[in-house]
């Protein structure tokens, strides 16, 4: 189904409604949602529409800024929620410690939220879109498929070994990737191919989630030697990380359109996530 105006205008109106809702009510739901439907005007604006007029620059700018906000909130929703599911019965007034320390600091991230979403913002980020949907022009030969694939087959593993770093860049491309896919509608080769992008986007946000904590923990309670709570998270980290690996090493092939092939890791040990700037949050 080739992309036009007619069947784009309605991923910009989405993101009008999830604007307001998250104004009103900044829930973990409406977080998500949001963030996800900036994703896809995101997308369309810089991988797939013809060209950037200066309304689409200064919106990609503003959409960056508060997805930003938005993505600190929902990355402590989802630590809080992965430190609850961690059933162990040692330092309990650590972990209570811990969790009341995520909690306090998604609530100074939320106050920060509502305040970027102010009705001023509201409102140019409701006219910048309106004004992008109509604007938006898209070549009538793209195939959001090959877009989308080129996206994560550009990356490359050195000498087949992956690192935090690789695990990170993967993470962050998948996601445009997937969102790029969708666009492809009614179609059996994008359902596929949203879905490996799915499952390698699940896999290395795990990892990415639970090496979070576990090094919020750590600069609490000290190093492994010092904290069961922390020897515990890191280990959960550990296996989170080859889980991750063997996904990436699964998938990539796939992607491409080759046989999988053995992929080994290398760099520092899995046990916190590489540094990212912050145009990386997601």
């Amino acid at each position: 189904m080739p992309l036009s105006q007619e069947n784009t205008r309605p991923i910009f109106r989405k993101l009008i409604r999830q604007a307001s809702k998250l104004a009103s009510q900044p829930s973990p739901e409406n977080i998500h949602r949001f963030r996800t439907s900036t994703r896809r005007v995101e997308v369309l604006l810089t991988d797939l529409s013809l060209e950037q007029g200066r309304n689409d620059k200064k919106l990609l700018k503003l959409l960056d800024r508060l997805r930003k906000k938005a993505g600190r909130v929902r990355d402590l929703d989802v630590e809080i929620a992965a430190l609850h599911s961690l059933k162990i019965p040692q330092e309990p007034v650590r972990k209570s410690q811990l969790t009341r320390t995520l909690v306090e600091e998604r609530g100074k991230r939320e106050k920060k939220l509502i305040k970027a979403l102010d009705k001023k913002t509201l409102s140019e980020t409701r006219r910048r879109l309106k004004r992008s949907a109509g604007n938006l022009e898209i070549s009538k030969n793209v195939n959001p498929l090959v877009v989308a694939r080129k996206k994560v087959n550009e990356l490359e593993v050195d000498q087949g070994a992956v690192s935090e770093e690789t695990l990170h860049r993967f993470r962050i491309a998948g996601k445009h990737a997937r969102y790029i896919a969708e666009m492809a509608k009614n179609n059996t080769e994008g359902e596929q191919l949203v879905e490996q992008l799915k499952h390698m986007q699940d896999a290395l946000g795990d990892w990415h989630d639970w090496a979070q904590l576990a090094q919020k923990a750590e600069k609490l309670f000290g190093g492994v030697q010092d904290s069961a709570l922390v020897s515990a998270l890191r280990n959960v980290a550990r296996a989170k990380f080859r889980q991750a690996v063997n996904t990436l090493n699964e998938t990539r092939p796939k992607l491409a359109g080759r046989k999988p092939a053995p992929v080994t890791t290398m760099g520092r040990r899995p046990s916190q996530p590489a540094s990212a700037p912050d145009s990386a949050v997601a």
